[in-house]
């Protein structure tokens, strides 16, 4: 028997009937519809307790202390090593953000970057970043290159 659209059926115990709620004391599951008789549990949709409820003991988001501050103005910006520019760039390239991004170092989001230290670089360079470190200019300007750091903007925090 070849197997065709009108013949095809799930395997014997595949598939089981919807329990059907509510249709008569008969059906076995008529008027509380198995939930059995009122309470917490026997409400509609999430058993009426909000999200994090532990049945009034106090819910584990407000036991955890909270330590520390969280400024909302801070940008962070992307780590690049002078080793990466000296592996990408030549000689007497300009580096900036929009060339980071054309050679698919820097991601599209990503507004800062800072030029880090870790490496070498034997190249001159004209660097344009956000930030630099110590090493990270010491090395540039030891190679015969130029480094310029670009003003940060931030928005001023509200008061009141």
């Amino acid at each position: 028997m070849s197997i065709t659209l009108h013949n095809l059926h799930p395997n014997e115990g595949a598939t089981k009937a919807k329990k059907r709620l509510g249709r008569g004391r008969g059906s076995g599951t008529g008027k509380t519809s198995g939930k059995g008789v009122k309470g917490q549990k026997a409400r509609p949709g999430h058993h009426g307790a909000r999200f994090a409820f532990e049945g009034g003991q106090m819910p584990m988001p407000r036991r955890i202390p909270k330590r520390g501050f969280k400024n909302f103005f801070r940008i962070e910006a992307f780590p690049i090593n002078v080793a990466i520019l000296e592996d990408i760039f030549e000689t007497g390239e300009t580096v900036d953000i929009a060339a980071l991004r054309a050679k698919g170092i820097v991601p599209k989001k990503v507004t800062h970057i800072k030029i880090l230290g870790e490496g070498e670089l034997t190249k001159k360079l004209t660097i344009t970043a956000h930030r630099a470190s110590e090493t990270a200019k010491d090395k540039v300007t030891k190679a015969g290159g130029t480094i310029t750091i670009l003003e940060t903007t931030t928005a001023p925090a509200t008061a009141g």
